[in-house]
């Protein structure tokens, strides 16, 4: 049976611009979950527990700091982790903190950039994490305004920062995507995603904005920072993500409607991309989610 997902109602009132919870604890006991708002989540001592954020599944260091935008399923689960003192600062706000005209404003651009990303799940490198650290720590003893200043520079601080990895494929959320800052990309996108259970060419692509292929295969590149093959793949595998997650379909059913040529090329790529086989991941999900709703 498809897995449904918890839709959790944080104790965040209207009139809070934002909830902070710092707790130590033996073990992960919350399910797969979503919610409204956006979560910065910093975790100590939970080494090989298993994170997943969308359709990424991973084991963790013994630092993580990831950020989570609005509906995404996330959760941190016990999986090989060894530790009883699990340190975790969760921070959420309200996905109106930030008036969408004050977000276009320049000196928030970063910041507006990272929210974008959130909405696949972004995770921090060890090295922000540990500049970070204090910070969280000490937010958690401050009070009223000067609690919602420090927040801010926080968040701009996490968004200038290097070598984040955004965690989800782009294709998983269905409801809200990145912004490619080119049409003829957004043009393209949309026509992978309209078609990707179908045989899509580089020639095809190229031919729907007027472009030649290798003009075309250079300009992709520069604005995606992805190959067209590589970002065709990674949309099959966040549906195919999708798929395995609501649907009774068997993997090999899910590999030919999202446009794999094989069973064994799906496997092969999903394992390459995820760490795990198709059926590992559903059994992660069947394992880890709840099939109750708030």
């Amino acid at each position: 049976m498809p897995t449904k997902l918890l839709r959790e109602i944080i104790p965040l009132t209207n009139n809070d611009c934002f909830t902070i919870f710092s707790r130590v604890k033996e073990k992960f006991d919350f399910p797969l979950h979503y919610h409204e708002e956006f979560e910065l989540n910093f975790i100590q001592n939970a080494k090989n527990a298993q994170r997943i954020i969308g359709d990424h599944i991973d084991t963790i260091n013994d630092y993580e700091l990831v950020f989570v935008g609005p509906n995404l399923q996330h959760g941190w689960f016990n999986y090989k982790c060894k530790s009883k003192e699990i340190k975790e600062i969760t921070i959420q706000f309200h996905r109106d903190l930030f008036d969408e005209k004050f977000l276009l404003r320049n000196q928030m651009h970063f910041i507006k950039n990272m929210f974008e990303k959130s909405l696949h799940g972004v995770l921090f490198s060890r090295e922000t994490t540990l500049n970070i650290m204090p910070r969280l720590i000490s937010l958690t003893k401050k009070h009223g305004f000067d609690s919602v200043l420090e927040l801010i520079s926080i968040l701009h601080d996490l968004s200038i920062s290097r070598n984040i990895k955004i965690l989800s494929d782009a294709s998983f959320s269905s409801t809200e995507s990145l912004s490619y800052g080119s049409r003829r990309v957004e043009k393209i996108m949309g026509y992978i995603n309209q078609n990707f259970g179908k045989n899509i060419s580089l020639s095809e692509a190229a031919y729907i904005v007027s472009m030649t292929d290798i003009s075309f295969s250079r300009f992709f590149k520069s604005r995606t920072g992805r190959t067209f093959i590589d970002t065709v793949n990674e949309i099959r595998l966040g549906q195919a993500s999708r798929m395995l997650i609501d649907t009774t379909h068997s993997i090999t059913e899910v590999c030919y409607k999202c446009g794999f040529n094989n069973i064994s090329n799906f496997n092969r790529i999903f394992k390459k991309k995820k760490s795990c086989t198709p059926k590992e991941f559903r059994d992660a999900y069947t394992a880890y989610g709840t099939r109750a709703f708030i």
